[in-house]
């Protein structure tokens, strides 16, 4: 059992819950969590909480009070609010691991509101979906206490963290640089498909696409992309606000991360279509919805 209990969890969506499941199931049972959903009886967020079993706080502050450990897994516009919102009720020396994707820049903002407060920030970058990996998913860290911070994580079930750089801001910078490729492509993939489904050619265009870049299944990767921001395009959309921000800190114009922000926010507004289960169905249900809008 590792010497890092009681746990707190800020955010209780995807991530949060994967990871409240896997750290009871390895023995881990001093685990409370808090939402902002949780003040809605019926939320979806609440009810996991109950399903999984873990302890639902009554505010961000009663969660972590106590806390050895807090871990933020909030969307990215609240990584610096949900900093705030408990920063006056940590323990002192208390780890707070950051899994937010969010730029360089507001890490360092957050770094600087809990190691004020008296807590051990340490910045985390999930390199890849949470699924199917889950608590293994490769994670880099950063920050001064992140050397200190890898073995508790391990600990904990984090078989696939490293400690990246002793700086803070470079793991954010690494994981916001692949989004401008990864959900860049996906918003691309829509916009390429839909307009050839309109065509007739989409098909032809797929072939050349596993002519230029094999891959296994052209037709199932893009169902699967498409399919994701579909399934979490608002997550996705504020992601990429924050990998736009990234890129402008770096004093670059972030022309194809800003307008990838208008197609997962449109995605979002069509999850049903991610029900079809072939790329072709999708994309007739996304362009019906296209059609009714203009109507």
């Amino acid at each position: 059992m590792s010497e890092v209990t009681p746990i707190a969890l800020l955010g209780f969506g995807e991530v949060g819950q994967t990871l409240a499941a896997d750290l009871l199931a390895s023995g881990h049972s001093q685990i409370t969590s808090w939402d902002k959903l949780f003040a809605e009886p019926e939320s979806s967020a609440l009810r996991a909480s109950k399903l999984i079993g873990v302890r639902a706080g009554a505010s961000a502050g009663a969660a972590v009070a106590g806390a050895k450990l807090v871990i933020s897994a909030v969307t990215a516009d609240q990584d610096l609010e949900a900093a705030r919102s408990v920063s006056s009720h940590l323990e002192r020396g208390c780890y707070f691991l950051d899994l937010n994707s969010v730029s360089p820049g507001v890490k360092v903002a957050v770094a600087q509101l809990i190691e004020a407060a008296g807590g051990r920030y340490v910045e985390a970058a999930i390199m890849s979906p949470i699924a199917p990996r889950r608590s293994g998913s490769p994670m880099l860290l950063g920050g001064p206490h992140a050397r200190n911070f890898l073995p508790l994580a391990q600990s904990l079930g984090f078989s696939g963290v490293e400690v990246f750089a002793d700086e803070l801001g470079r793991a954010s910078a690494a994981k916001m640089c692949r989004s401008v490729v990864i959900k860049g492509m996906e918003a691309l993939l829509t916009e390429s498909l839909l307009s050839a489904r309109h065509y007739g050619v989409e098909d032809t265009v797929l072939k050349s696409l596993q002519d230029l870049f094999p891959a296994n299944d052209w037709h199932k990767l893009a169902r699967y992309m498409i399919s994701r921001s579909l399934l979490h395009g608002r997550r996705r959309a504020e992601e990429m606000r924050e990998v736009a921000k990234t890129v402008g800190e770096a004093g670059i114009d972030a022309w194809m991360s800003a307008a990838s922000v208008e197609w997962h926010q449109w995605a979002a507004r069509h999850r049903k279509a991610s029900s079809q289960e072939q790329l072709a169905g999708m994309l007739d249900a996304l362009l019906a919805a296209q059609e009714s809008k203009a109507c």
